[in-house]
């Protein structure tokens, strides 16, 4: 993120002035307590002013509590002592909103390991969470620089901070001394303090969002007279759809608009605005943004195009000036270049969208980016009579995202299930760990069309990815997201996970009245890794209703039955409501699914006959052809079975010293600030640090120097060749194993260098033989897309020909870590193929747990190769490692709350 230092007239510069050291990387964006957006940045000696109008406003009970003493007035030496600051063992941030600082926290080293840390937050801001956003960020800086525990002093009175450390998720001691709470804790974090961070960070930006989402109060500025203008367009149909909140129109050239009353500018609206719908030229975006600053609007709805999408016109400066602006004034965005948002709640009927007709009010929550997809996405949810909660359209996405819906849609009980259409992601890491918790209560359904630089449209941000795109086909996976290729199957699941249990289990049974209708269906649930148990039952093309609900009936009460699908060809006599009634009353009386093939129809039954006990029964998914029923059947019975798996616990290996893996990569930057590949000794240390004993080698250039080694290490040993080329040439051998004397080690010295001296391959290294195994590759690479990504493969021909490689995105569970293990196509190898002992599987499965901790700890760590990782009965040994660390500037999720 780009420093922003704030002007006098309350605008953003974008030439500031720094001090030396200042730390860039510390900024962030936060979203409080109340859903507003606060600016956490480095405290600077430029803040002088800032620091002494913050104090002006505090009152003389919050003087009192900070400082001990009535200190009305700061000295000149206090207010250069607190704004000048080394940014290592003295350390100060401040949140500000619109160039005032709202609060500040800061560390002071006391001894090597310990500072002991003070808040300070202003009377007006009290409640929104702000000294636990400071304490959480400053307890992240001080962990860079080897400090592992914080102390401070707290009057008793002094409620409020007491409860900022004791809900912070630390085992806090407290004693009390002279009057005074004296309290220390560790702060390396736990289970605890993370859990408590995300649970603060997901109600913070879930509130964010329902202010947008659930307002009382839209002004529509640029609510033009002419109809064929945008901002007229976005009035109306918010009138329309009956708004039960006001709704104001701002125009300066326009008295009434639409029968309503039109205000100059927003500032003269009556009232406080918590959505301001913003459909103006580009150009004039800026300055409406500084208007609805200054008016305190809550959030914006930015509808005007001309940022990041128009390339060469200036459009991605007047973007990031748009974020600036608007976020340091804590607010806010949806767009630009949106679609708009939708409530069906009827509590609110929000319909600030360019769509005339407000879908039906029902149960899935849906996303878009581009205003073209929305329209197509809400037309075919009403064409398939399937019921929308809320609907949004992030535009650019230059803020708001489907990770702010998703925590959202978490706690909001109008929605039933999630469908995400993604042109393209800015964080998947945060988007995996907030999928992860949705899912497990709902489903969440994606449509994806391009990742990074696999098709990003124009004007969104996106860092750029190196990983191969199966990666983000595994983070869904992982994530338990159901992954569709388009829209027309998103609402084909959807219609089925809103209306239906979900399978219990992989049988289906299979009614209908066509005998070639019933051998496609079998086919298309076969083909899609369900099981037949009952039927294909095939009625009589003539079959009544009541023959349908009576072999429907049998197909429900089978106990070897999970879901039942139905297909019907009407004939010229039947009628098709009498048969979707029989359906319907057959399904009523039981809990599993039920899925419906009627030739030519396609969406939700929409009747609201009840059954014979006078309840509402679920609506039936209809499907226009048996494959789209197999399909759909097949996606929830999957997500069904993620669902109610046992997901795990966090991996949590024993012998870790994370100090000393820093220490290591700290050394080595330090020496080579761009980055480089770790000498032997320097890996050596690293993997030790995290419980990973790396085998010994020793590069040899004479015969004479390979038989000492071979003494040195103990006989027996292997002979190899280093040479990066002979990984890639599986017909060539740059391997001796089991070599039992000097007299074997020379003879294989005078081999390899005959085969391999014509390639320039002979670079030799010595090392101790290992036990028969099963060679395997375990990877962790750092992302500046994804974050760190584990791998696993059989080394070999399984990955460097058929790319038969499992990925996973860290933090992982042990069960995580046992899916990566088994997803790989050759991991029949590792279990006792034909008639082999099994690998140590647990074994395998510790490393992994190191390998994934290691790279979630560690950002530095741009690549690590253990290769080969030999894996046999007793255990398993890494016999070659390369590891290559680089600073980076931030991760996109960085383990501290931040919006990207």
């Amino acid at each position: 993120m780009e420093v922003i230092v704030p002007c006098h007239d309350g605008h953003m510069s974008d030439e500031p002035e720094l001090p030396p050291g200042y730390p860039v990387q510390w900024e962030a964006d936060v979203v409080l307590r109340d859903g507003s957006v606060g600016h956490l940045r480095p405290i600077m000696p430029a803040d002088e002013k800032r620091i002494r109008a913050f104090h002006a406003r505090q009152s003389e009970e919050s003087i009192y509590l900070r400082f001990f003493a009535p200190l009305r007035h700061l000295s000149d030496k206090d207010v250069h002592r607190f704004t000048h600051v080394d940014y290592e063992d003295r350390v100060a941030l401040v949140i500000t909103v619109r160039d005032e600082i709202i609060g500040i926290g800061r560390y002071d080293r006391t001894e090597p390991s310990s500072a002991e840390v003070a808040f300070n937050v202003s009377d007006h801001y009290q409640g929104r969470g702000i000294g636990s956003v400071l304490l959480e960020h400053l307890a992240a800086i001080a962990q860079e620089f080897g400090i592992s525990r914080f102390t401070a002093e707290v009057l008793p009175q002094n409620r409020k901070m007491l409860t900022v450390f004791s809900e912070a998720g630390y085992e806090v001691s407290r004693k009390v001394e002279d009057g005074v709470v004296a309290l220390h804790f560790d702060i390396e974090p736990t289970d605890r303090s993370k859990a408590v961070a995300m649970s603060r960070e997901h109600r913070a930006e879930a509130i964010s969002v329902s202010r947008m989402l659930r307002p009382r109060t839209v002004a529509v500025i640029g609510a033009g007279r002419s109809p064929q203008s945008m901002g007229h367009h976005f009035l109306k149909n918010l009138l329309a759809a009956g708004f039960t909140g006001e709704a104001h129109p701002v125009n300066g050239n326009a008295k009434k608009i639409l029968g309503r009353k039109a205000y100059d500018t927003i500032g003269d609206v009556p009232g406080h605005v918590d959505l301001a719908v913003i459909a103006v030229p580009a150009d004039k975006v800026l300055g409406v943004v500084d208007e609805c600053a200054a008016a305190d609007v809550d959030a914006l709805l930015i509808v005007s195009a001309g940022f990041g999408e128009a390339a060469g016109d200036g459009g991605d400066e007047l973007q990031a000036e748009l974020v600036r602006r608007a976020r340091g004034s804590g607010m806010r965005i949806v767009g630009p270049n949106s679609f708009g948002l939708i409530n069906t709640d009827a509590e609110f009927s929000l319909n600030a969208s360019l769509s005339p007709d407000q879908p039906p009010t029902g149960h899935l929550g849906l996303f878009a980016q581009s205003g073209a997809l929305g329209i197509a996405v809400l037309a075919s949810a009403a064409r398939r009579n399937l019921g929308i909660s809320t609907f949004a359209s992030a535009g650019n996405r230059v803020d708001v995202s489907g990770n702010d819906l998703m925590q959202y849609w978490i706690d909001d009980e109008d929605t039933h299930a999630v469908g995400l259409y993604l042109e393209s992601m800015g964080n998947p890491r945060k988007f995996s760990r907030i999928a992860r918790n949705l899912g497990r209560i709902k489903p969440v359904i994606v449509v994806q069309s391009g990742v990074s630089s696999y098709g990003t449209p124009p004007g969104h941000r996106v860092r750029r990815t190196k990983v191969r795109p199966a990666v983000f086909g595994a983070m869904l996976r992982q994530a338990g997201a159901i992954r569709v290729s388009n829209v027309h199957q998103m609402f084909d699941v959807a219609q089925l996970v809103v209306h239906q249990p979900l399978p219990a289990g992989r049988r289906v049974a299979i009614v209908g009245n066509s005998s070639a209708l019933g051998a496609l269906s079998a086919g298309a649930v076969a083909q899609r890794g369900l099981t037949v148990t009952h039927g294909p039952v095939n009625l009589r093309s003539d079959a009544t209703p009541e023959d349908f609900r009576e072999a429907l009936t049998k197909a429900f009460d089978d106990p070897d039955v999970d879901s039942v699908l139905t297909c019907f060809i009407p004939p010229i006599a039947a009628h098709d409501e009498e048969v979707t009634d029989a359906v319907r009353a057959a399904a009523q009386k039981s809990d599993k699914t039920c899925v419906a093939t009627f030739l030519g129809m396609r969406g939700v039954d929409s009747s609201t006959s009840m059954d014979e006990g006078g309840a509402s029964g679920q609506a039936i998914p209809i499907y226009a052809m048996p494959e789209d029923a197999a399909y759909a059947l097949a996606k929830a019975t999957k997500y069904a079975a993620w669902r109610n798996k046992d997901h795990g616990l966090p991996v949590a290996p024993a012998g870790i010293n994370r100090r000393v893996a820093e220490d290591v990569v700290q050394t080595v930057l330090s020496v080579s600030p761009e980055g480089r590949r770790l000498d032997a000794d320097e890996t050596s240390a690293l993997l030790s640090a995290y419980g990973i004993e790396l085998w010994p080698s020793r590069a040899v250039e004479t015969v004479e120097e390979a038989v000492q080694a071979a003494e040195d290490m103990g006989y027996p040993v292997v002979l190899k060749s280093t040479a990066p080329m002979l990984r890639h040439q599986g017909g060539i051998t740059g391997v001796r194993v089991d070599l039992a004397n000097d007299q074997s080690v020379r003879e294989a010295w005078a081999s390899l260098h005959e085969r391999l001296s014509p390639l320039a391959a002979d670079q030799l290294e010595v090392q101790r033989m290992a036990t028969p195994g099963v060679a395997c590759v375990v990877t962790a690479d750092e992302d500046p897309l994804f974050g760190p990504v584990v791998s696993f493969g059989v080394a070999g021909l399984p990955t460097e020909l058929l790319d038969d490689i499992a990925h996973r995105i860290p933090p992982l569970t042990d069960v995580a870590v046992s899916e990566l293990i088994s997803s790989v196509k050759a991991a029949p190898v590792l279990h006792g193929h034909r008639g082999s002992t099994p690998v140590h599987r647990a074994a395998l499965a510790d490393l992994i747990a190191r390998v994934s901790v290691m790279s979630d700890d560690m950002p530095e760590l741009v690549s690590l190769r253990l290769n080969p990782v030999n894996a046999h009965p007793g255990g398993v040994e890494v016999l070659g490692a390369e590891v290559t660390v680089a600073p980076i500037e931030r991760r996109a999720d960085p383990g501290r709350r931040s919006l990207t």
